[in-house]
């Protein structure tokens, strides 16, 4: 059974019409990165960053029965979702990110295919969030540029004075600790 969640309708619609989500928010229409666009009942493009979009084709759903808490329900509904998605072969993913994508998520693929797996909530919808949820965190993170080379430099002066202070002094504080034996 697949659940809509609309917004309620406008006085000015007549009854039992979709509402017009033309006139909402973005916010409200669809949330920018992380999130599954949603315009009606279909789950659509996966929002990664600006340059990478994951088509709906191009992601794999599968559900199953999960462990943990459901009561009576839980022996029937199919809760648990694994959502894979093929990095090798994906056209929505640019030449220029494959290879670090490749080589960031190396451990994770199989068969160059990631699979996330989700069976947190009880609901099949809210496990569906959670898993496009995760798996855009973990693509945007994979593809995030790497950090700038660090650029060696020497101790300043005055740290190196400070450094020599304490550990004189330091020398002396355990001087003093000693026991002095005047035989």
């Amino acid at each position: 059974m697949l659940c809509l969640f609309l917004p309620p309708p406008t006085p000015s619609s007549p009854p039992g019409t979709v509402p017009d989500l033309v006139g909402r928010p973005p916010e409200k229409r669809f949330a920018a990165f992380g999130r599954v666009r949603h315009t009606g009942g279909m789950a659509e493009d996966l929002v990664v960053t600006r340059a990478l979009v994951i088509p709906a084709g191009e992601l794999r759903e599968r559900f199953s029965r999960s462990s943990g808490p459901g009561g009576q329900g839980v022996n029937t509904a199919d809760s648990r979702v694994e959502l894979s998605f093929d990095v090798v072969g994906s056209t929505a993913v640019p030449e220029h990110l494959r290879p670090r994508l490749l080589d960031r998520l190396g451990t994770r693929l199989v068969d160059g295919v990631l699979t996330i797996a989700a069976s947190e909530f009880r609901a099949q919808l809210a496990n569906r969030a959670a898993a496009r949820d995760r798996l855009a965190a973990l693509l945007r993170a994979a593809a995030a540029p790497p950090p700038p080379p660090r650029r060696a430099t020497k101790p300043s002066r005055g740290s190196r004075e400070r450094r020599l202070t304490a550990k004189k002094q330091r020398s002396q504080t355990k001087q003093g600790r000693r026991t002095r034996s005047d035989d």
